[in-house]
């Protein structure tokens, strides 16, 4: 397995996955009518760098950095991980999240926060905190999810280099 930064074409690979997750409406606050320009730029070109671990020829899963927010805030930062199904329960998650956090601090931010964990995804909400993540906060309702209504959000924090 190879993670390395994402190129257009690996982002034409990953599409199908991205949309999948998105029409999914579980985990993720995109609009489902999502087309593939604006996914592009939403994923690979806003954020500050975005990365792609690779089997062979086949996109396992993605993630994106970027700062949280600006100005007196830049120091900590903000990622989003996608995972094929078929590349689901086999720590390709745990790798893009220890990856993230290296390049974080390569980049020089001193923290990682993730602004909506969706309460209804325990593997993610119990992967990272098993990384370190804590829940600093919850967002009652935020989120609607497809099958189960609205569901409150976390946010969740880890200090990268004390």
């Amino acid at each position: 397995m190879i993670i390395s930064e994402i190129s257009r074409t690996d982002f034409e690979l990953f599409w199908p996955v991205f949309k999948s997750v998105v029409l999914a409406q579980e985990t993720y606050a995109f609009d489902p009518a999502i087309e593939f320009e604006s996914a592009y730029n939403l994923w690979c070109l806003l954020p500050q760098k975005t990365y792609v671990i690779k089997e062979k020829d086949t996109i396992l899963g993605s993630y994106y950095i970027k700062p949280n927010a600006a100005g007196p805030s830049a120091h900590i930062s903000n990622c989003g991980y996608m995972v094929s199904p078929e590349s689901r329960g086999k720590g390709i998650a745990r790798k893009l999240c220890l990856h993230s956090q290296q390049i974080a601090v390569e980049l020089g931010f001193s923290a990682m926060q993730f602004n909506s964990v969706v309460s209804s995804n325990d593997i993610a909400v119990k992967l990272w905190q098993k990384l370190g993540y804590e829940i600093i906060g919850t967002i009652p309702k935020a989120y609607k999810h497809k099958t189960l209504g609205f569901v409150d959000s976390f946010i969740m924090h880890k200090q990268l280099n004390v």
